[in-house]
């Protein structure tokens, strides 16, 4: 059987390849921020019991932060002591997922725009050019985590107009300086933290001051990690990610003010990889 994971910063999509199709969620993997322990830990925990009595072969893990050999190594050597039977283990990058996934064989740009962003050329078989982030605390524009990150930052200022600034307190009554200067500074995963605000901002996205931050930050992400790429006026502009399909309309209001050729949105790239895979 084969075994396939999209995996964010937040959670992971797993599908199990058989006879029939078996689909379920675990917390996200990042070597980045995680050990080689914590993330054998969470396999353990929230994996192998899902697939337990099952004949895994293969493995095809698609993550963040899983760039190159030796930044996903933590990751492949916790899975094959998880699924020491696997023959093939293979982990790739979230963002080949995303180019396999949203362009097919075909050319085109891919961009995830979830908990964290990221962008690549493809050329319908391998990623021609990256744009590389700088992650979350110097990049991640137009992310979930940045999307929070401006909307808190704008509460604790006071610049936020007077209804938003009242419903954000009513909605986050334990936010204050000092407790996102600890959650940001010195406990883990600030942009799962920060990427929990977004839904305060889709319930108010008619908001102009909502509006503004959102198309501010699509257009800061376009213009550092899109408009730069080669070919970028002539290939589909394809996303993938919650942020991309939640904030779906003023997306694509961005996309094409910046005169860009808009692509397809897709929440999860699993489906596209099922294709590519099988």
């Amino acid at each position: 059987m084969m075994l396939l994971a999209d995996s964010g910063s937040t959670k992971t999509d797993w599908l199990l390849v058989g006879p029939e199709l078996i689909s379920f969620q675990s917390a996200g993997f990042n070597p980045f921020y995680q050990t080689y322990e914590a993330i054998l830990e969470g396999l353990q925990v929230g994996v192998a019991p899902q697939v337990q009595g099952e004949e895994v072969s293969e493995i095809f893990f698609y993550g963040a932060g899983c760039a190159d050999p030796v930044s996903s190594r933590p990751i492949r050597d916790a899975l094959a002591a998880t699924f020491p039977d696997a023959a093939t283990i293979d982990v790739q990058s979230d963002l080949l997922a995303a180019a396999r996934a949203l362009c097919g064989r075909e050319a085109g740009i891919a961009c995830i725009l979830g908990t964290g962003s990221n962008n690549a050329q493809y050329d319908g078989q391998t990623i021609q050019n990256n744009i590389g982030s700088l992650g979350f605390w110097l990049g991640d524009e137009g992310s979930g985590a940045y999307l929070g990150k401006q909307l808190v930052s704008q509460y604790l200022h006071k610049v936020l107009p007077d209804e938003l600034r009242l419903d954000f307190q009513a909605t986050y009554p334990e936010v204050n300086r000092l407790m996102v200067l600890d959650r940001a500074y010195k406990q883990p995963f600030p942009n799962r933290f920060f990427g929990t605000f977004t839904p305060f901002l889709s319930r108010h996205m008619e908001h102009p001051a909502v509006q503004k931050l959102v198309k501010d930050a699509f257009r800061t992400f376009l213009n550092l990690y899109v408009r730069p790429h080669p070919n970028a006026f002539s290939l589909p502009i394809h996303f993938t990610g919650s942020i991309a399909c939640v904030f779906g309309k003023p997306l694509l209001e961005v996309v094409a003010e910046q005169q860009l050729q808009p692509g397809r949105i897709q929440k999860s790239p699993m489906e596209g990889l099922l294709r590519y895979h099988q």
